[in-house]
């Protein structure tokens, strides 16, 4: 069944009501949500122009980011924050490892 298909009425029961608790759930609990599409973006850093500025931009320029070489990147699932990491290298591939979960509140401007 695609996304497309499943409504909300099929989803009823499906997941525990009230409010979460501190046990875990199994896998099985959790399967109609798996196939709920997220958006994951690794933020290396972030750098503010103006138009004029931007247009001027060519092949090999180098845009300056307000971060710093080492420092941990942000993690966003659906534009929340949620966890910093690392950039590695995976089979030639650049990756992300995530080194902290951050909790609601805990998030820095």
């Amino acid at each position: 069944m695609s996304t497309a298909e499943m409504n909300l009425p099929q989803l009823e029961g499906a997941l525990p009501e009230g409010p979460p608790d501190d046990t875990d759930h199994s896998a099985a609990e959790l399967a109609p949500v798996f196939d709920v599409p997220v958006n994951i973006q690794a933020v290396l850093g972030r750098a503010h122009l103006d138009v004029a500025s931007l247009l001027k931009l060519t092949k090999g320029s180098v845009l300056e980011l307000d971060r710093k070489v080492g420092e941990a990147i942000d993690i966003f699932v659906n534009n929340r924050l949620v966890a910093r990491g690392e950039v590695v290298i995976v089979d030639d591939r650049l990756g992300v490892t995530m080194t902290e979960i951050i909790k609601d509140g805990e998030a820095r401007s």
